[in-house]
């Protein structure tokens, strides 16, 4: 099944098999709402360590050169790209607002009806005094703005370069945009790659168990998402054999017309469902031979849950992880 291993996204990574692997998928299950929980209200800074954690975590495992290039790579590209976009696009606050009515109605009533002339605007074209000092008088008048030293070193805009403007407003969005999109996806992808789906399905029904107190079929519900991550590669085996069973019959689709193009593709469709009721029977069938009557009376065990040392050790460092986004992830 070439589609399958080419996917980009969702492949579970079997050998080598790395400590990630060997870790209680209950934990993993807590990491990964860690990783997605704690970039909400954070600061720039916290989402940039989020990242580098998930890098740093993915460099230790030791996951293989040719797995990690494929699922990070684009995802990479994207997000720097992303962020380029941001930085340099408007920030927004840049509008110019103008109320409909004065603020104090009174005061605006009991002006003047001559207000005073402007200021005369200074001539920027001096030819023949260009470095005359000003003269003190008219800094009184208040004919020319005195040069007053920047008090600070703030400056809001960081970078302009022909139409290209950087102010800090733009490189925050850019920052916050691209982290979470990277930290979003690429820590359930990292889960999925190291978990098997049968690990998935035991860790989620053994974090739902609480809620069979409110009646909710939480063991129904774990055996229906198991079926599912079981049926996605029956069903892009499907598709991928009818694709091939296409291909090899050279079809010259410029002389069919949209008409029949419509109805060969109709005529695929109408095979794939057929195809994947049948798949769906079979597992039916073997489900009644094995007497499984209810996911109560006929329990399969997928995963034998047992913490170890670094099960401990994981937990632990998910209590220092809330713990350091409490005091420095927060926005200032």
């Amino acid at each position: 099944m070439d589609l399958l291993r080419s996917l980009p996204l969702g492949l579970y990574l079997e050998q080598p098999v790395t400590w990630l692997h060997r870790l209680d998928p209950r934990v993993k299950l807590a990491w990964l709402m860690a990783f997605l929980a704690t970039p909400l209200l954070a600061n720039p800074a916290w989402r940039i360590f989020l990242v580098g954690l998930l890098i740093f975590l993915t460099l230790t495992a030791f996951i293989p050169l040719r797995v990690w290039r494929q699922q990070m790579g684009w995802l990479l590209f994207l997000c720097i790209l992303v962020f380029a976009l941001t930085a340099v696009l408007p920030d927004g606050l840049k509008v110019p607002y103008q109320p409909r009515m004065p603020a104090d109605e009174l005061a605006f009533s009991q002006q003047p009806k001559e207000l005073p002339s402007p200021l005369p605007k200074p001539n920027p074209w001096n030819p023949f005094n260009w470095f005359k000092q000003p003269d003190p008088t008219d800094l009184d008048k208040g004919l020319v703005a005195p040069n007053l030293p920047q008090p600070t070193d703030y400056r809001y805009v960081l970078f302009k370069q022909g139409p290209f403007t950087m102010t800090r407003r733009s490189l925050d969005l850019g920052i916050r945009v691209s982290t979470l999109l990277f930290t979003l996806v690429y820590s359930t992808n990292l889960f999925l790659l190291t978990t098997s789906p049968e690990e998935v399905t035991a860790a989620i029904e053994n974090w739902m168990q609480p809620l069979k107190r409110f009646n909710v079929p939480v063991t129904e519900i774990a055996l229906t998402v198991t079926l599912a991550l079981r049926f996605i590669p029956l069903v892009l085996e499907e598709v991928q054999n009818l694709v091939r069973s296409i291909s090899t019959r050279a079809i010259n689709w410029k002389k069919l017309g949209m008409r029949r193009t419509a109805q060969v593709w109709l005529m695929v469709a109408e095979r794939l469902l057929e195809n994947l009721l049948l798949r769906a029977e079979q597992i039916a069938s073997a489900m009644k031979v094995r007497g499984f009557i209810s996911p109560n009376q006929h329990r399969v065990e997928w995963y034998q849950f047992r913490f170890r040392m670094m099960d401990w050790i994981g937990i632990a460092g998910i209590f220092l992880l809330c713990l350091a986004r409490l005091y420095w992830g927060g926005e200032a």
